[in-house]
């Protein structure tokens, strides 16, 4: 599977885990979409249907694996279509939800514990899939990439090496902490979508940060403004390896799978896009996308 056009598109199964963090006595829910050979059938995934295959067999073979990274206060389902469409290509995906920084429950927003605690928790997804014995036989060599959208573009950049610091509103002192995150060097390569990068203000912050990347944000966006983007330009050891662009007219939560009717509406941000923004269009842009980027 080494390019776009050799593809082509099979079944997506789907599973629920559960990780156990036992330092916080917490577990990490995290949905599995994998290839499989299962007819798909409409299922619910929370309040969403999808056509996945529930609980199926994985397809024998060797597979990239590719976790997800949700933003603050999110929920891992929103990429609930882009998930589906790595399966459907012959990828392995992860999308866990982050703990006290998710839909439900999210009382660690805006603390030093929420930075310390995301990319410890994707790796902690990462070590799953290496472990278990559904699918550590079915992991191609040589690493993972990492998808992270809004806060979840913080997260993997802290986990790909960079080197964060708290603002003094996050910290109990009220001073300025720098985060230690353990560096997980299986990480292959990054996407970033309208990514949160301000705790890589410091100079040096990323300069750990040596894999391919490919960018995006979006040229409406209130929350990441254009300066996200330009701190990892100007602070990764090299530049040239990342691909960016600036989505036209996008909103901040234009790179979410569409909602369903019944849940668009004003009062719910995360459903709207700028006027005359195309988001279904778009999705199907973003998935070709970021498949022919985890290809090269």
């Amino acid at each position: 599977m080494n390019k776009i056009e050799d593809i082509v598109e099979g079944y997506a199964g789907c599973c629920e885990v559960q990780i156990t963090d036992n330092a916080l006595k917490v577990t990490v829910p995290m949905i599995v979409m994998y290839p499989t050979d299962a007819p798909e059938q409409t299922d619910k995934l929370g309040p969403y249907s999808l056509e996945v295959a529930r609980d199926a067999a994985p397809l024998e073979g060797k597979f990239r694996l590719v976790l997800i990274s949700h933003g603050t206060g999110g929920s891992p389902l929103v990429y609930r279509s882009l998930a589906r469409h790595l399966a459907r290509s012959g990828f392995i995906v992860g999308l866990l939800e982050h703990p006290f920084n998710n839909r439900n429950d999210n009382s660690l927003e805006g603390t030093v514990q929420n930075l310390t605690y995301r990319p410890r928790h994707l790796r902690m997804a990462a070590d799953w899939f290496f472990e278990d014995e559904r699918f550590k036989g079915l992991l191609q060599p040589g690493g993972h990439s990492v998808i992270g959208h809004s806060m979840g573009g913080y997260t993997a950049l802290a986990a790909a090496g960079g080197i964060p610091t708290s603002f003094p509103n996050e910290s109990p002192d009220g001073k300025p902490q720098q985060i230690d995150v353990p560096h997980d060097s299986r990480i292959r390569s990054l996407i970033l979508l309208a990514p949160a990068s301000v705790w890589f203000r410091n100079e040096g912050a990323l300069n750990n940060v040596r894999l391919p990347i490919l960018m995006l944000d979006a040229e409406r966006d209130p929350y990441a403004l254009p300066f996200h983007a330009q701190i990892i330009m100007n602070s990764v050891a090299e530049p040239q390896m990342i691909r960016y662009r600036t989505v036209e007219n996008a909103g901040h939560y234009s790179f979410l799978t569409p909602f369903p009717a019944e849940m668009i509406s004003p009062a719910f941000p995360p459903s709207q896009d700028p006027p005359g923004f195309d988001r279904v269009q778009f999705q199907e842009t973003l998935k070709a996308e970021v498949v022919e980027f985890l290809l090269t």
